[in-house]
């Protein structure tokens, strides 16, 4: 039960006879505090030599969410996620929510140990090429952070929540301006994802005009 209920998306939540409702949300919170433990469990062994900021900044690569949705798909889960949601922009987010919820019902049932070794030796290994995602950048916030201060430009992120019913969460838009003027726009399920999104926008328009 504990399995089924990893792939059952809050839009498609059902209830017991004894009132319960079942989705995989609890297992998503679980999991994704797993997934981030053993990801730096696995950093720190796999590079001796490098540093904090190092091994932080390629955990926050790992556990991308859209880093996330690819491993997802690459595993087939999406296949088994039970939504009623039919836009495909909306259904793509909800992969690596499903991957996080699978891992979270792996250690209620198996414990840290067996969900490592699956983690490590099932997904890491077997659908994520860790060198390429260490040499790709997907923190643009951070990157226009820098960009700002480099060359005295203001970043100025304004913000929108509106509650969708069809999915039952509440979805976030920003609007970016890089100096007064719009570079970018983003949506996510959290503030956090949204700016990724409008920051990518902007780095892509700013690298073009400076060529970085």
């Amino acid at each position: 039960m504990i399995y089924e209920m990893a792939f059952i998306h809050r839009s498609a939540s059902f209830y017991l006879p004894d009132g319960n409702r079942i989705n995989n949300e609890r297992l998503e919170y679980l999991g994704d505090a797993v997934l981030d433990t053993i990801f730096a469990d696995y950093l720190f062994t796999r590079f001796p030599e490098a540093d904090e900021g190092t091994m932080t900044k390629t955990r926050s690569r790992l556990v991308n969410r859209e880093i996330l949705n690819q491993i997802s798909r690459k595993m087939g889960l999406h296949k088994l996620l039970v939504t009623q949601i039919s836009n495909q922009r909306s259904t793509r987010h909800l992969y690596g929510d499903a991957l996080e919820a699978l891992t979270g019902a792996i250690f209620i049932d198996k414990g840290y140990k067996k969900t490592r070794k699956f983690i490590i030796g099932k997904v890491l290994k077997e659908f994520v090429d860790l060198e390429t995602i260490i040499d790709t950048e997907n923190d643009f916030k951070s990157l226009l952070f820098e960009w700002a201060q480099k060359s005295k430009s203001s970043l100025v992120f304004s913000y929108n929540e509106e509650y969708d019913f069809i999915t039952k969460m509440s979805v976030f838009s920003t609007t970016l301006k890089v100096n007064s003027e719009i570079m970018g726009t983003g949506n996510g399920s959290s503030k956090k994802e949204a700016e990724q999104e409008a920051s990518r926008q902007a780095w892509s328009v700013i690298s073009d005009k400076e060529n970085l």
